[in-house]
């Protein structure tokens, strides 16, 4: 056998560089080997402790790929394992071939042959074995060992690509896979479902349902506390993007001097403190959404950078030459109106335009009529497991309560009253199993009064005498009243008076029964 030809080599490391994945690049080993040696079966088995794994094979039935060889029950691969250079097994060495019965061609015992072994090492590593069998004995003698060598190293370079290649791909997919499971965790965390039933709710999810699978950028905007991080974290899980990362900025809290740094990153040396690189938040959110909280803080400068680099998909870290690209979706939320910071110059009109392509109102919580009771059972649950307690309710009474209030602070308030009443509530009931949420746990609730609320006529005024008066006693009358009347009018029929009142009927008898309303019904004797 001739010592190994320059063109085989060649043509081996031209092979395994042009292979598109880790099986190919596999076969082309093999293949190339058989080329060079002649040999009936070849196979590349990977080394793990002590066990060895077939990971390539040819001349061999297909079912030793499932097999998991011990080292220390066969000595042929105990030797090699050992070894640090190739061994040639004499054709007719008493230790037992681990191949016996394995060879396509041959069924049984396998005759005297000729088997050697290469263990591929890297780095002083022993990543695996290429074993290289022939059915005509001692055709193995004559090969240079300078051709088992280069052999020997081509396919250690080839199996440690391949481990290297895979160990990537694991990070890459471990990586993405954390990357899935933290922003379902912060979905779940953070309530994961708009709750509420009412018709400005049932419209809000509806444009939620309509934009949320295109790449639009959205501007969500709303007062304060009405849920609008909640409503971003819906429309990037309703997307396309929802396994990638949402990245939460809030644009209120970016220092002035770092506002470039934060969103776009920078290299080492680029600022004094900067001792190393560091990805932005448009690199984090690559693939997915960025959420800018309260955009409507940030100065015009900053707003600049931002346009840039929506408009054209790039971004530039600070301190470096070259820019990246980014594909990023943007989800703006601002409790400002930016028509009027537009007017008034403290925002850019053209960034304004570029973030709002859909923009999306969030309702207070006072104009979602029936959701107050939805969300106060959501907000008793959450605190039940908070707390520890094994069972928490809110009673009717305290729900009527806090039906009354308008809620100024909006969901957000309405969840720290939840949290504050459950804890009155556990205070003043150690010893129940059931623990309920009173209307005094929940404390006095001012009712909000504000330029809409108080307008009221120099009539209406002069009839009220400010002394003495509950309110609650007031509105009670008063809603006994009108509820009666309506009652009278429509000849006792609930559905009619609620149709009348605008409101569902189940809802009229609850209110009916908590003022004791009731409709008597006679029958006269003619």
């Amino acid at each position: 056998m001739s010592q190994i030809s320059s063109s085989a080599i060649i043509e081996l490391a031209l092979n395994l560089a042009g292979s598109l994945n880790t099986k190919d690049r596999f076969d082309r080993l093999l293949d190339t080997v058989r080329k060079t040696i002649v040999c009936d079966a070849v196979a590349l088995l990977s080394y793990h402790g002590d066990i060895l794994k077939p990971i390539a094979l040819q001349g061999l039935s297909r079912d030793t790929l499932g097999r998991r060889f011990s080292v220390a029950e066969h000595p042929r691969f105990t030797a090699l394992c050992k070894s640090k250079a190739p061994i040639r097994f004499a054709a007719d060495s008493p230790l037992p071939d681990p191949y016996d019965g394995l060879l396509v061609d041959r069924s049984g015992d396998l005759p005297v042959h000729s088997c050697m072994g290469l263990p591929l090492y890297y780095d002083d590593k022993l990543l695996g074995l290429l074993t290289i069998d022939s059915l005509t004995p001692y055709v193995f003698e004559d090969i240079p060992e300078r051709t088992l060598e280069v052999i020997s190293a081509m396919a250690s370079a080839t199996l440690n690509t391949a481990f290297l290649i895979e160990q990537l791909e694991n990070q890459a997919d471990h990586s993405k896979r954390v990357v899935t499971e933290l922003t379902e965790e912060a979905w779940k965390r953070d309530g994961g479902e708009l709750i509420g039933e009412s018709q400005v709710m049932q419209q809000l999810k509806q444009e939620i349902a309509i934009v949320a699978p295109s790449d639009f950028n959205i501007l969500v905007y709303g007062d304060t506390g009405v849920g609008k991080e909640l409503v971003a974290r819906t429309l990037h899980h309703k997307s396309l993007r929802k396994n990638g990362p949402m990245v939460y900025v809030n644009c209120a809290a970016l220092p002035e001097n770092l506002i470039e740094s934060e969103l776009f990153g920078h290299v080492k040396g680029a600022f004094t403190g900067a001792d190393k690189n560091r990805a932005g938040k448009f690199s984090l959110a690559n693939g997915g959404t960025l959420f800018l909280d309260e955009i409507g803080e940030l100065p015009i400068a900053a707003q600049s950078k931002i346009l840039r680099a929506i408009q054209s998909n790039e971004i530039q870290p600070v301190g470096q030459d070259n820019v990246e690209e980014v594909n990023v979706r943007i989800v703006a939320a601002t409790n400002r109106d930016l028509k009027e910071e537009v007017k008034g110059g403290r925002f850019r009109a053209d960034l304004y335009h570029r973030l709002s392509v859909y923009p999306i109102r969030v309702p207070q919580l006072r104009e979602r009529v029936g959701d107050v009771q939805l969300l106060s059972g959501y907000f008793v649950e959450q605190t039940k497991q908070k707390l520890g307690i094994s069972q928490l309710k809110i009673t009717k009474e305290a729900i009527v309560h806090l039906e009354q209030y308008s809620w100024p602070g909006n969901v957000r308030e309405l969840e720290h009253v939840i949290s504050r009443a459950a804890l009155k509530a556990r205070a003043r009931q150690k010893h129940k199993t059931i623990i309920a949420i009173e209307s005094a746990d929940c404390g006095s609730l001012d009712m909000l009064v504000n330029e809409k609320t108080a307008q009221i006529t120099e009539t209406t005024s002069a009839s009220i005498e400010f002394t003495d008066i509950n309110l609650r006693d007031e509105t009670d009358r008063f809603q006994r009243q009108l509820i009666s009347q309506t009652l009278s009018q429509e000849g006792g029929n609930w559905a009619a008076a609620a149709r009348r009142l605008t409101t569902d009927r189940a809802n009229l008898n609850r209110i009916a029964k908590r003022l004791n309303i009731q409709v008597v019904k006679s029958v006269i004797d003619n």
